[in-house]
């Protein structure tokens, strides 16, 4: 098994790289979905990476057949909500980026990263973690301990 290991500034691009596969899965564009997008994103996303502190992190495995490149990427937040039962203190982590790269797949390095950023999450006082799953990922957070929710949620784009 490869480390697993907290994204740099550095890796900002490769992350982006797996980002978009991701989302490329997501939406069925086979790979084709437009990158544009990243130039603006990679210089917010550096200074993300580079503030240990803050309520974000990455966590990545390298590529063992790709000098420089990143094989798997778990990404997440960590947000306040007002407390209630069971959460008190109101933090609450929410995984959003969750990709590997398609030569990459079934060796057990998403659930790795999924593994440092639940720790990262305990670590700063989450009371639960939110993520949205893919038929095809259900299995491996189902694995993980996290249970189907009914989703009310409804999007406003701004």
């Amino acid at each position: 098994m490869r480390r697993v290991r907290r994204a740099r500034p550095e890796d900002a691009a490769e992350v982006l790289r797996l980002r978009q596969v991701m989302i490329d899965s997501l939406s069925g564009a086979g790979g084709s979905g437009s990158a544009e997008w990243h130039a603006e994103s990679l210089p917010v996303l550096r200074e993300r990476l580079a503030d240990q502190d803050g309520d974000f992190a990455a966590f990545v495995v390298e590529h063992p057949g790709r000098p420089g490149a990143l094989a798997a990427l778990v990404a997440g937040t960590v947000e306040y909500r007002i407390g209630r039962a069971g959460n008190p203190r109101g933090r609450v982590g929410h995984v959003f980026s969750v990709a590997t790269d398609p030569d990459a797949r079934r060796r057990g390095y998403a659930r790795a990263c999924m593994e440092g950023l639940l720790d990262w999450f305990r670590a700063r006082g989450a009371g639960h973690v939110l993520l949205n799953a893919s038929p095809e990922a259900e299995p491996l957070y189902s694995s993980l301990g996290f249970t189907r929710d009914p989703d009310p949620s409804m999007r406003l784009p701004l």
